[in-house]
């Protein structure tokens, strides 16, 4: 079996092929708002995928949540590739691979809060080229595609235009992370501690939404590590489409996961790669 993510030849979209596969994962969002909110806050059946050492929640409304997408690409698209969290890797005929994440941010989901989202990812087989964040309780839809010019923010009753903001030094910005363990390692905590040290503001727990408030302009750097690709393919177009960068701490793509810098402008993404790229692992292959 082939390796989703790094195909030799990726698919180049038409801008009305790309228009319409953005419509459908609209679709694929609808789907799995309708099997996520039954369970919220309503104490769903949860599972630890891991060991009580390492505590990793699932839920049935994960899984219910990524059948229902996964079953409309079937029937829509047999010949796509799918990634998800839940159910792994299905290889397509094509490079085409949907990157899922059925509910990123499985923790405050359980605690009733509303910071976590569905993730949805078009990847061409070079890099992802359509991403939705989906928040089914608030009713809110991040929506990025750089290559046909969609950065919006979609609600019940507008749609707002996405543009990160100028923020001029890490001294005025606002840097966050899901949380402090996922920088265990001596030289990781040392360079998270430093560059959290020249910002104004510094707060844990935004989790996906986090990379939201940043392409809507009232956030400035998330800075995270040990990610797998479903936690951050659907956040690089939403933020590249509003005009930010999305890397990893060697300065390199980030659509692999593992450690990732997302900032709202170029000159403060350099600024913190210069202090976290010395303790940069290598890039993850696939």
């Amino acid at each position: 079996m082939s390796r989703p993510f790094r195909n030799p030849n990726p698919v180049l979209l038409a801008d009305i092929e790309l228009k319409e596969l953005a419509e459908f994962a609209g679709r694929l969002a609808d789907a799995s708002r309708k099997a996520i909110l039954p369970h919220f806050r309503e104490n769903p059946h949860m599972e630890n995928k891991r060991t009580e050492e390492d505590y990793d929640p699932v839920t049935v409304a994960d899984r219910e949540a990524e059948e229902s997408i996964r079953s409309l690409i079937e029937k829509y698209y047999p010949e796509h590739s799918i990634f998800g969290e839940e159910f792994g890797y299905k290889e397509g005929e094509s490079a085409l691979t949907w990157t899922l994440d059925p509910i990123d941010g499985t923790r405050p989901f359980l605690l009733g809060l509303p910071t976590w989202g569905t993730l949805i990812a078009l990847h061409n087989g070079s890099k992802p080229i359509l991403g939705i964040l989906d928040q089914p309780f608030t009713g809110e839809r991040f929506i990025g595609a750089p290559q046909i010019g969609i950065a919006e923010l979609q609600t019940s009753d507008q749609t707002i235009s996405l543009e990160t903001r100028d923020c001029p030094a890490l001294s005025e910005a606002s840097l966050s992370s899901t949380h402090p363990s996922m920088f265990k390692d001596a030289p990781l905590r040392a360079a998270y501690d430093e560059l959290a040290s020249k910002t104004r503001i510094h707060v844990y727990g935004g989790d996906c939404y986090a990379y939201g408030t940043l392409s809507l302009g009232l956030h400035d750097i998330v800075v995270e590590a040990s990610l797998a690709p479903y936690d951050i393919q659907a956040m690089i177009p939403i933020i590249e489409a509003a005009g930010g960068i999305v890397t990893d701490w060697n300065g390199g793509p980030a659509d692999l996961g593992g450690q990732v810098l997302a900032a709202g402008t170029r000159d403060l993404h350099t600024e913190a790669l210069e202090i976290l790229r010395p303790a940069a692992q290598k890039p993850k292959t696939e």
